[in-house]
């Protein structure tokens, strides 16, 4: 019997595996890559450096109030820098930025490096836990949908999923969120309403930001499994009475990863910005907290600081994913050279 192949090239008798492209080309991506993350990096940072300056009106005078002496407004103002030309500002922007100092808040007098030092753990607590639990829970619902469905078949199982996830995706993460609290917390008492207070604390959140997500993987793999299974190496491996486990499992299961990780990256970096609500529906100590706290304050530095961190997660965040989809899937980075 011939042996029997994958579309990566890899015999169905041993692990899915694509052939590895010439090195210069594997350099040539990294390096591309890595030069968008920089300039994208530096565009932030320009960004909210400006966000200060094109607030209407005073920040300075905004966040001690109207009634504040004009003695003390220029004190503040000279203070923080802002009385000096805009391009000698963004240089020590800069500057302050690339050795970890993102200002002083102007409510608690914190250094925003340690407001977010302190915050941040919490909210990627969050963020990772729920693109794991979505990942583990969506791909393989999503490849169970697409064997039970493949070629028309059990078009109630079909309409059912395609329902199903179609809602949970059009469903926002604040109404999940109240909606949790509602029927865990109140009416049940089986969890805690808000606030981080042990284990048991983390599921309401958590179960918030992931259920959405988790139907938009969920058909994503569903898509991608059944493009594999109309692939010709699936048809002769059925032909050849190659084991249904192992032919899922071992092969169809690889080629299907690629978009579904792609994907499950662009999630952990969505999740980060879009826990900001969550944050705030169970008071959850995170940054998305402390940015809700900080724009209703006029504590205009800790909302740049917290706000430039962001942006640079997801950034990096989008950076390792294309690393990752590269050692997956090494001929891509032939595809793209």
């Amino acid at each position: 019997m011939a042996e029997l192949k994958n579309p990566a090239g890899a015999s169905l008798d041993a692990p899915a595996a694509a052939r590895p492209p010439a090195r210069s080309a594997v350099a040539r991506r990294l390096v591309r890559h890595a030069v968008r993350l920089v300039v994208s990096l530096a565009v932030l940072m320009v960004a909210s450096f400006a966000m200060i300056h094109l607030i209407p009106g005073d920040p300075v005078r905004a966040s001690l109030g109207p009634a504040a002496p004009v003695e003390l407004v220029e004190a503040r103002r000279v203070a923080l820098g802002l009385d000096r030309p805009w391009p000698e500002q963004l240089l020590a922007y800069t500057g302050d930025v690339l050795t970890g100092d993102f200002g002083t808040s102007f409510i608690t007098g914190e250094p925003v490096g340690q407001v977010i030092a302190t915050r941040l753990p919490n909210t990627l607590a969050l963020a990772l836990i729920a693109t794991l639990l979505a990942l583990a829970v969506a791909i393989p619902l999503g490849m169970w949908a697409a064997v039970r469905t493949e070629n028309g078949r059990n078009r109630g199982t079909e309409a059912g999923f395609g329902a199903t996830t179609g809602a949970a995706v059009a469903v926002p993460e604040f109404l999940y969120s109240i909606a949790l609290v509602a029927v865990f917390a109140i009416w049940l008492k089986w969890l805690p309403p808000a606030s981080k207070a042990g284990p048991e604390s983390y599921i309401l959140p958590i179960l918030s930001l992931a259920i959405g997500p988790t139907a938009m993987i969920a058909r994503i793999a569903r898509a991608q499994t059944l493009r594999e299974l109309g692939q010709d190496y699936v048809r002769l491996a059925r032909a050849n009475r190659l084991p249904v486990l192992r032919l899922h499992l071992r092969h169809v299961l690889p080629n299907t990863l690629t978009a579904t990780l792609t994907l499950g990256g662009l999630l952990l970096t969505s999740l980060i910005a879009g826990s900001v609500l969550v944050e705030y529906v169970f008071a959850w100590p995170g940054l998305g907290m402390r940015i809700v706290e900080s724009i209703t304050m006029k504590d205009y530095p800790v909302a740049q600081g917290a706000i430039l961190v962001y942006g640079a997660l997801v950034l990096v965040v989008n950076f390792l994913v294309d690393v990752l989809i590269g050692v997956l899937d090494p001929t891509s980075a032939l595809k793209e050279n």
